[in-house]
């Protein structure tokens, strides 16, 4: 394809093609001269007059020969002034040469209105350039002749070539291109809810954090799901994408979008569906943590809250929480508690609570004219009734239990949005849309003032910090691959809830200490923007 692609973009290539159409014309007429000869030369006398039905038949056959034909030809002979054709060939024609990528694509905008993706000329055909490389790859994607489409480059290829005429301005330019026989038809400028300055600092921070620089920030609003983060890190440019970025020879997996399809045990952070689950059954009373923790049967080793090893390794004793109730237990983290929660709620009820929260199942984002984007929720394995362990294990987000950023954020913003979950949503234009309902009103209201605590007095004090009003719920997930995740998901302002987030650090410790300070410094700056 290479070699190809070189012929066709070289100088002698268009002498070349009118030499080879000339060659195909006269091939084409000699061989009608020598069947007319060959029909004056025998005589076909001899044999039967055809059946009846044959002549009709054979003209049925030529006729729809015909209108295949004529179809086909007016498809791809007008095919740049039809901008469905335009996407089709775009998708399915990689060919560099192929005059559909020659197309000025629209341009992708963040919300205030800075360029993302735009379309230069170079040599003849339209280039994609992404101004900001690798920090939108995954949200914004790819528009290329080689490698295809991927992001919101795909999901509005059709508005981007000029495929969605939505007014008379748009069929008056389509018409134009039409009468002129333009071979440079321009698509339509899409606008997203993304914002570059707060993509920009969440990427930084996550590349800069120890030990790996690996992971994922999710922003959104709560009332109408518009997404103004969706950081990957790390990520790849599209301005220089080379065959090897597809391979898998880069163990660090740039292509994949860990916000949207990383799996990741949620550790703590998990402990807000437990949470959930315990006011909607009625839960209330207290349960006793006591140092030396709690587990299900003598095989296996205890559950314990990690003021246990901290006092452990400090070479003293911890005398254990002792009686908790659930707010409490949610401000201070106590595994020991929310694992005897689980038990007591039992495998039935945390199933329950898995399809309420729409567990293992795809979630599509509001989609765009050309297809949709999806984000991965929760996923949790089966877990048999006899296995009380593993029960209190999810419980606390550990186990047969995992989770991608982007699901995390979703929960965090439907209990700041009265416990129902909206949609989430990349282009402006496209209007909000409820996805379902968590938990009830009554449920994330109590919710709020619980994950409130938790920062003011709880895991998340260290990033308490004045008119910011942060609520959240820290998480440090054990990680069989080496240390443990660092999670922070929450929402601000707590008493007027406007954006909810969920930050990720792969092996980045404590949730406390590494992922809750970089949700601090984006709420800052969104702080700084009137967000």
């Amino acid at each position: 394809m290479d070699l190809l692609n070189d012929l066709f973009r070289s100088p002698p290539w268009e002498a070349m093609r009118v030499g080879l159409h000339l060659a195909f014309a006269l091939a084409l007429l000699f061989w009608l001269w020598q069947a007319l000869r060959l029909r004056a030369a025998v005589s076909l006398r001899h044999l039967a007059r055809p059946r009846a039905w044959l002549l009709p038949a054979v003209g049925l056959l030529t006729l729809a020969l015909v209108a295949i034909l004529t179809y086909q030809a007016t498809w791809q002979l007008g095919g740049m002034a039809r901008p469905q054709f335009i996407a089709f060939m775009q998708l399915h024609d990689r060919r560099q040469f192929n005059p559909a990528h020659w197309v000025q694509r629209g341009r992708i905008l963040d919300r205030r209105g800075r360029v993302l993706a735009e379309s230069h000329n170079r040599d003849g055909a339209a280039e994609r350039v992404y101004p900001y490389g690798p920090v939108f790859a995954h949200a914004v994607g790819y528009a290329d002749p080689r490698f295809g489409l991927s992001g919101i480059e795909a999901i509005a290829n059709r508005a981007l070539n000029g495929a969605t005429l939505q007014s008379l301005g748009d069929w008056g330019e389509l018409g134009r291109q039409v009468l002129t026989q333009s071979k440079r038809p321009r698509g339509q400028d899409l606008v997203t809810t993304l914002d570059a300055e707060l993509q920009q600092l969440a990427v930084k921070r996550i590349a800069a954090a120890k030990p790996v620089g690996r992971g994922a920030v999710v922003i959104l609003r709560p009332t109408d799901g518009a997404v103004l983060v969706l950081a990957s890190v790390p990520g790849f440019d599209p301005n220089r994408l080379q065959p090897t970025v597809f391979t898998g020879a880069d163990a660090t997996n740039p292509l994949m979008n860990r916000a949207t399809q990383g799996q990741y045990p949620p550790g703590s952070s998990f402990k807000v569906v437990l949470a959930a689950q315990a006011l909607e059954t009625g839960f209330h009373g207290r349960l006793d943590c006591p140092a030396e923790g709690y587990t299900t049967s003598s095989r296996y080793r205890p559950i314990r809250d990690h003021e246990y090893y901290e006092a452990k390794r400090a070479g003293r004793a911890w005398a254990g929480h002792g009686p908790l109730d659930l707010s409490t237990a949610l401000a201070k983290s106590s595994n020991v508690f929310f694992a005897q929660l689980g038990i007591l709620g039992g495998h039935r009820a945390f199933a329950a609570t898995g399809q309420r929260f729409s567990f293992n199942r795809s979630i599509a984002f509001v989609g765009g004219p050309s297809g949709t984007l999806r984000l991965q929720s929760a996923r949790l394995e089966p877990i048999p009734e006899r296995d009380r362990y593993g029960l209190a294990q999810a419980a606390i987000g550990q186990g047969r239990v995992t989770a991608t950023p982007a699901y995390m954020a979703l929960i965090a913003a439907a209990i700041a949005n009265e416990g129902v979950a909206m949609r989430p949503r990349l282009l402006r234009d496209r209007p909000p849309e409820t996805l379902t309902r968590f938990m009830s009103a009554d449920t994330a209201r109590r919710l709020r003032v619980m994950l409130r605590g938790a920062v003011s007095e709880g895991t998340g004090r260290g990033i308490e910090t004045d008119g910011l009003e942060i609520a959240g719920k820290t998480g440090t997930a054990e990680n069989p691959q080496g240390a443990s995740h660092s999670w922070f998901i929450g929402f601000a302002p707590a008493s007027a809830p406007r954006l909810a987030f969920a930050v990720l650090v792969e092996h980045g410790g404590y949730g406390s200490t590494v992922a809750a300070p970089i949700a601090r410094d984006l709420l800052l700056k969104a702080a700084e923007q009137g967000l």
